[in-house]
């Protein structure tokens, strides 16, 4: 299939994915026409959509495609072969590509690829990359699974030699079963976690490692790999890297890394941590994130941005004023004494590790934990246990009881769903409260019953959750009027 250099028009099937609304917005801003369509699009992706002036059509039809007689048809990862407009897309000739090798073609083709990588913290990891690096003069480019408050969105175009792109290990197509960081081919690859995930497409964490591998083995000599060496996975993945690895670990010493975050202090403002290098303190630092996977997440793209020239001085001078990501452990408001924060956690790795930041951010106060499974993981029993021990981390539980609907799994019928009933059960013997509901209203009435003021209330969900953050403000308002 041969390049499409220059296409004057595109169509995204599924556009509102984070990668392909970013990707369409890129496009857009470069003047080509754009269009797309998709199904239960929902914040933040429809809103920047819509602000970007980009036409979008509810559902799938062959006449979308056919309509827009475009140059090149982009096909999300979430496409089955079956969709109407990718069967007439390929059906009808028309030139298409995964999101993935679009994304290299169009944009990252010619430029220096810093590709971050990982189970956990690619989005926040990837955002702190590209601001330091923009914030230190050197006008990267960006693409990012997320919101990005210091770009005000979720990519940007720079004149400068690097593009930063968050790698995600999922695969890249119906067509095309490899995975999608493959198609980025890093110069400089940031490392944060290998765990078990996406167990619709991957079988165990052996499964998942295999991936990872292959990513490591592709790097160039001249390459560079920041890994967080403190993490087990990391560290078996990275047997055999054909380049130079820039290990970097928070809070532990043992892991022997040569860039390392230690005393770590949580105040209002973020996180203060001593800067070691090389088994030697050179400096104090800050993180306005809280949290030590956010340190080290912090850390990691120090280390990075160094790796690629930036003074060392300079990017410490820089992370202070680090803005963040939408959904990530985002303030949501506060009514009636109680304060509501947003976070994309669905892993539970990723839930602890935000309940933790949580408490750091408001010492003191009681925080209430609402988690939504959601993910193609979250909803088997895969991490039944996992997930009892990361919610008791919480002074009080809430579930929602997702409705049963299938699972999509590469390896058949998944029989083995998660239970909320013994989700609660297990946190309670753990020594929390927890309360399952499935509709989302009854949600809210018990957790403004149950919150007082002064209290913080942690949503986690990758979804939309049916719009809880607004109803739960709305509902605490009134009943703490």
């Amino acid at each position: 299939m041969g390049r499409v250099k220059s296409p004057r028009s595109v169509h995204f099937v599924a556009i509102g994915g984070t990668g392909m609304g970013s990707l369409a917005g890129l496009l857009h801003a470069r003047g080509i026409e754009v269009t797309g369509s998709d199904e239960h699009l929902y914040p933040p992706m429809s809103t920047a959509l819509e602000r970007w002036g980009i036409r979008v059509r509810e559902g799938f039809r062959a006449e979308n495609v056919l309509e827009a007689n475009p140059d090149l048809v982009v096909i999300g990862n979430a496409v089955r072969p079956d969709n109407p407009e990718a069967r007439a897309a390929i059906d009808e000739g028309f030139p298409y590509r995964s999101f993935s090798d679009a994304l290299y073609e169009l944009a990252m083709a010619g430029r220096h690829s810093v590709v971050v990588a990982g189970t956990h913290g690619k989005t926040t990891t990837t955002s702190i990359v590209a601001y330091l690096l923009k914030a230190t003069g050197r006008d990267p480019s960006l693409l990012v699974g997320g919101i990005s408050l210091d770009f005000d969105g979720s990519f940007r175009e720079g004149q400068g030699a690097h593009f930063v792109v968050e790698g995600d290990e999922y695969d890249t197509a119906f067509f095309d079963k490899t995975p999608k960081f493959l198609h980025y081919h890093p110069r400089t690859l940031l490392l944060t976690s290998v765990e078990f995930d996406h167990a619709d497409i991957y079988r165990d964490l052996d499964h998942v490692k295999e991936a990872f591998r292959k990513l490591v083995a592709g790097m160039p000599a001249d390459g560079t790999i920041v890994a967080a060496t403190a993490h087990a996975g990391v560290r078996d993945v990275l047997q055999g890297a054909p380049c130079r690895v820039i290990g970097y670990a928070a809070d532990a010493p043992q892991a022997s890394a040569e860039w390392e975050a230690r005393a770590l202090s949580p105040d209002a403002a973020g996180t203060r941590f001593e800067l070691w290098r090389g088994g030697a303190r050179i400096a104090h630092a800050s993180t306005p994130l809280h949290g030590g996977f956010n340190v080290e997440n912090s850390l990691g793209a120090l280390a990075t941005v160094c790796a690629l020239g930036v003074p060392q001085a300079e990017g410490l001078a820089a992370l202070p004023r680090f803005r963040g990501v939408k959904r990530r452990m985002e303030v949501r408001g506060t009514a009636g004494g109680v304060t509501v924060l947003d976070d994309f956690a669905h892993h539970p790795t990723a839930v602890a590790a935000s309940l933790g930041a949580a408490r750091a951010r408001f010492p003191g106060r009681r925080v209430l934990a609402v988690f939504e499974p959601r993910s193609n993981t979250s909803r088997r029993a895969v991490f039944q246990a996992e997930y009892a021990d990361a919610l008791a981390q919480a002074d009080l539980v809430f579930v929602r009881r997702v409705p049963d609907a299938p699972i999509y799994s590469a390896f058949g019928e998944v029989r083995d769903r998660l239970s909320a009933e013994r989700l609660v059960l297990a946190v309670a013997q753990r020594g929390r409260e927890a309360i399952a509901r499935e509709a989302v209203d009854e949600l809210v009435a018990e957790i403004a019953q149950r919150a007082h003021s002064g209290d913080v209330v942690l949503v986690m969900s990758n979804g939309d959750f049916g719009g809880i953050w607004g109803k739960l403000l709305g509902r605490l308002g009134s009943e703490h009027a």
